[in-house]
């Protein structure tokens, strides 16, 4: 099993999520995050006055999967987050040691 974690645009969320679950996506958390990368922030202008926004408002995604189904995962997020400018995110895909369902005792891809 992978743990896919993505960061994304917050206005690309339900475009990504219907994505997702065209592809078999059955579960995901969700969290509103801030954060900077490359850019490291930016400025903005608010009633003529400039001021930093040093952290910029992100969406961050994780979605565990088989690990058969992880590249197609990566790619669908990659393609349909994409905005080609910068700030569009990141995606990182780590290895799941075991998987519980809380309700039935169910493990590992069967809890998925």
């Amino acid at each position: 099993m992978k743990l896919i974690i993505a960061t994304i645009k917050p206005f690309k969320l339900e475009e990504v999520r219907e994505a997702l679950t065209g592809i078999g996506v059955k579960g995901m958390m969700v969290t509103e995050i801030k954060g900077f990368g490359a850019q490291s922030g930016h400025t903005e202008i608010y009633r003529g006055a400039e001021y930093a926004v040093n952290f910029v408002p992100k969406v961050k995604l994780e979605i565990v999967v088989a690990a058969a189904m992880a590249d197609q995962v990566v790619a669908t997020i990659a393609s349909t987050a994409k905005t080609e400018k910068i700030g569009d995110g990141k995606i990182f895909v780590l290895d799941v040691e075991s998987a519980v369902r809380v309700r039935t005792g169910e493990t590992n891809e069967d809890a998925l």
